[in-house]
């Protein structure tokens, strides 16, 4: 059985009293003790699934307006407050963006990790900070008795994100979402933390979402990879597969984007245009026609399927029949 099924998930904002989907019938599923890689630029509608699969969409804005949550076994969508507290936190957890801002400053460390283990765990406060100390080493945190007193101003950007693992892992998740757990760190504090996460994952046989910009951490980490695009899946196959013979022109030049050492280029390859926004989102054809290099006719018109093009391994393309261009992008 899955971990989590997604299926056919709308979510959308509220834009001057009109309904627009920023996550537009995306489906797919993460097993047990899997990674799944969930990438793309800005804008794609990440992070937006994340919260909505955590119901911590702003109330009043956002909704989710189709679909369903199956997380183990059961339907979590449209689940009362109280219900999704007794879930969130303990049995799916997340590491939010921004470490720098994510931790409330006015409450110490060790308060804001034993909160969410006095909420969830029937310990006391002594034992919740004995608790907390033990989660600090785990995290590869020095001086882990001192720094459960101090406040997140006190520490560096790599110990913040520290924290903010510790908290997401404080009871055990089944499921971890980590959206872009190394954005804002320098390379090695990023080569830690995902080495910190991979050895959590392994020890407590949990399964994570990593939702990131950087196509290298998907290849170390990730067993399965997702592509998304103006709030659809465009391509979705296993990592080794997608680097080595991706399909969706999208992904190609995603990959086309990657800085290669060995390689003397003036200029770095880009993607032409920008992701449209919810207001001006195409209402047929192709949502990435006006920036694919291989863009028919049709494409403007006919809005393509996610489809299995192989064993294993779907696109969203009206160009992977027989006619598709095998030529590079660069």
């Amino acid at each position: 059985m899955n971990m989590l099924e997604v299926k056919n998930l709308k979510t959308g904002f509220d834009i001057d009293g009109k309904i627009y989907n920023a996550v537009d019938d995306v489906s797919f599923s993460v097993k047990p003790r899997q990674i799944v890689g969930i990438v793309g630029e800005s804008g794609c509608g990440k992070s937006v699934m994340s919260l909505s699969i955590m119901n911590l969409l702003p109330k009043g804005i956002g909704q989710i307006t189709g679909g369903e949550i199956i997380f183990d076994g059961k339907n979590i969508e449209g689940l009362a407050d109280n219900q999704m507290n007794s879930i969130r936190g303990k049995d799916i957890s997340m590491i939010f963006q921004e470490p720098m801002t994510s931790l409330n400053p006015v409450f110490t460390i060790g308060f804001q990790i034993e909160e969410i283990l006095l909420n969830h765990q029937k310990i006391t406060k002594s034992e919740a900070r004995t608790k907390a100390i033990e989660l600090l080493k785990k995290v590869g945190i020095p001086r882990a008795e001192t720094v459960v007193d101090e406040f997140p101003h006190q520490l560096s950007g790599g110990m913040r994100q520290r924290v903010m693992i510790a908290i997401a892992i404080a009871c055990q998740p089944k499921l971890l979402i980590a959206d872009e757990p190394t954005t804002a760190l320098d390379v090695t504090v990023q080569a830690q933390i995902l080495d910190l996460l991979s050895g959590i994952q392994e020890e407590n046989d949990m399964s994570i979402i990593l939702i990131t910009h950087d196509l290298g951490v998907v290849a170390e980490m990730c067993d399965e990879v997702i592509v998304m695009y103006a709030g659809k899946i465009v391509e979705r196959t296993d990592a080794d597969r997608l680097f080595y013979n991706p399909q969706h022109p999208y992904t190609k030049l995603l990959m086309a984007a990657i800085p290669r050492i060995e390689e003397e280029v003036e200029e770095l390859a880009t993607i032409k245009g920008i992701v449209p926004s919810l207001k001006n989102m195409p209402q047929s054809g192709c949502r990435f026609v006006d920036r694919c290099p291989f863009a028919k006719p049709d494409c403007k018109t006919i809005s393509p399927q996610l489809a299995e093009v192989e064993q294993g391994h779907e696109v969203s393309c009206l160009l992977y029949e027989s006619s598709y261009p095998k030529e590079s992008v660069r």
